[in-house]
């Protein structure tokens, strides 16, 4: 049975980096998933004429049907999964008109609930010494919330479902404009981004005291920060490549079997990070 990677949001940047890297480094097959098929299969075809054999599946991380479709054709075509690399990710910045309320709904339902949701489908095919990597960001910072928020997300006692409460929560408030006397003190422009990615790393935590659970199967579940780096996301005046930004990921998902750390951690450049 050959083992099997996924990259969520492959077609282009990070994403298109991270596979490049894993077609080179991963024993198994790699798939390069996107939610725009004629673009994701345009990415195959550029990483083909380099010489690289990556797969292709069309996958939209906001969408439960289509992470069940994808679901069943791991099933089906490899009985299992190995690594997932959850990088799909959205920013609506300082040049996008769309109001705040819809942003919310946009960014959190992909760089949060996306990660959620297609982690929870596609748990049952991971494997022993499975590797879940979340692509998360420094801009999480919860030196931007109150203490007490901030101390919330720390918490190891935190729960899936409380986590969950609070997003759906923030999304709630911003919607009836109190979020700011609730503790998210933020600008505007970044506010849905921050608080995204705030969910997502903490959700990894989560998620590792999930798998904990049952050590034996040795799931490993971190989150990482890529640093500023030259995409459509992070701007032409950002400081690092998209190769820099996947090295990371790329270590992460090809941790070796029962390592002791890290286990649930926030990374930059291979060093935990506080969070």
């Amino acid at each position: 049975m050959s083992r099997v990677a996924v990259v969520t949001g492959g077609n282009k940047g990070i994403g298109l980096a991270i596979v490049k890297g894993l077609c080179k480094q991963f024993n198994g097959t790699v798939y390069l998933t996107a939610r725009d098929a004629s673009r994701g299969q345009e990415a195959v075809k550029e990483l083909n004429e380099q010489g690289c054999q990556p797969r292709f599946h069309q996958l939209d991380v906001s969408s439960l049907d289509s992470i069940h479709r994808f679901k069943q054709h791991l099933e089906q075509e490899h009985q299992g999964l190995d690594v997932l690399v959850n990088n799909a990710g959205v920013q609506l910045g300082r040049s996008n008109t769309t109001p705040l309320v819809e942003q919310v709904d946009v960014t959190l339902g992909i760089n949060f609930f996306g990660i959620l949701n297609l982690t929870k489908v596609l748990t049952p095919l991971l494997k022993p010494h499975a590797r879940i990597v979340n692509v998360s960001s420094g801009m999480g910072d919860l030196s931007k919330v109150t203490p007490e928020l901030g101390q919330t997300f720390r918490s190891d006692q935190l729960t899936e479902e409380e986590l969950v409460q609070m997003m759906e929560q923030f999304v709630s408030d911003v919607k009836s404009g109190v979020h700011e006397e609730k503790g998210w003190k933020m600008e505007p422009t970044y506010l849905a981004y921050r608080v995204s990615k705030m969910g997502a790393t903490a959700l990894s935590m989560v998620q590792q005291r999930q798998f904990d659970a049952n050590p034996g199967a040795d799931v490993v579940v971190n989150a990482v920060c890529p640093g500023w780096v030259r995409t459509d996301l992070g701007g032409a005046s950002a400081r690092r490549s998209v190769e820099k930004g996947a090295e990371t990921p790329i270590y992460l998902a090809l941790l070796p079997p029962n390592v002791s750390s890290p286990r649930g951690k926030f990374l930059r450049d291979k060093e935990i990070l506080s969070f």
